[in-house]
């Protein structure tokens, strides 16, 4: 990426457009209000990165905070620096930037992934390196998509945890998603209990799992071969340990992934 200047210049506001690759949604009011009262007292300290608009103007590449936050204190003005990127260069900036935040919220950061996945041509492998995540954690995020706008919106408020929407993705009916979703919350179901209901399992709780030297020896391995696939593991077994093994799969590049793992 080409750096045009690194000049500090005074922009208006009233010329600089909103990202359109802006992968946050959402912002904290409360946050936002608390940094337009810093701005107010002790102005922008850190500048703003634009580029020149196709149209007029400018568009804004990094500092969306400080940009909303400078228009809630009032400000005229913002000091930025005019930089030169290609609208790939841009996207991927402005995503990378947001996903290395803490507070972008689990449907934010499955958007961002997504786009560096579908408009970027990137692979989980590579989101994963660039973000400093593992593959699993990159493809499980993106897999959260694939669910209904009101179970999304769940997921966005965190009224339900993205452990308990991957265990969703399993059940392909979208009104029992629907109904699983009203039962996770008015009963509190933990991901095992959701998975047992899913799967058509007696409910199963922690003590009857410690109890069973199979049940305890299959959740272990489950748990163990997730986390170094990174896909859904199901294993069934009776007393003499004879069953099936499971692997899940969404898409042709987990597939793909799994396969090439295995030929290991």
């Amino acid at each position: 990426m080409k750096k045009m200047t690194e000049e500090i210049t005074q922009l208006k506001l009233s010329t600089i457009v909103k990202n359109p690759y802006q992968p946050r949604l959402v912002f904290d009011e409360d946050r936002l209000r608390e940094l337009a009262n810093s701005i107010k007292e002790n102005g922008v300290l850190q500048p703003i990165i634009v580029r020149k608009s196709k149209l007029i103007g400018y568009e804004l590449l990094a500092g969306e905070r400080r940009f909303q936050a400078s228009k809630l204190a009032g400000l005229e003005t913002i000091p930025a620096i005019i930089r030169t990127y290609s609208d790939e260069e841009m996207m991927t900036l402005s995503i990378l930037e947001n996903l290395q935040r803490e507070n972008l919220n689990p449907l934010e950061e499955s958007k961002s992934l997504a786009q560096l996945s579908d408009k970027l041509g990137m692979t989980h492998d590579e989101i994963a390196k660039a973000l400093g995540k593992s593959r699993s954690y990159v493809s499980n995020l993106i897999r959260l998509l694939g669910l209904p706008d009101k179970i999304l919106k769940h997921v966005e408020n965190r009224t339900l945890s993205p452990a308990h929407a991957r265990t969703l993705l399993a059940e392909k009916n979208p009104k029992k998603q629907l109904e699983l979703v009203d039962k996770i919350i008015n009963e509190q179901l933990n991901v095992r209990e959701l998975e047992a209901i899913i799967y058509g399992e007696e409910k199963v709780t922690d003590k009857s799992v410690s109890n069973s030297n199979i049940n305890l020896f299959t959740d272990e391995t489950e748990k163990e071969l997730m986390k170094k696939l990174g896909n859904k593991v199901k294993i069934q077994a009776n007393k003499k340990y004879q069953g099936k093994l499971s692997l899940h799969f969404d898409n042709l590049d987990e597939l793909e992934h799994l396969i090439e793992l295995l030929k290991k």
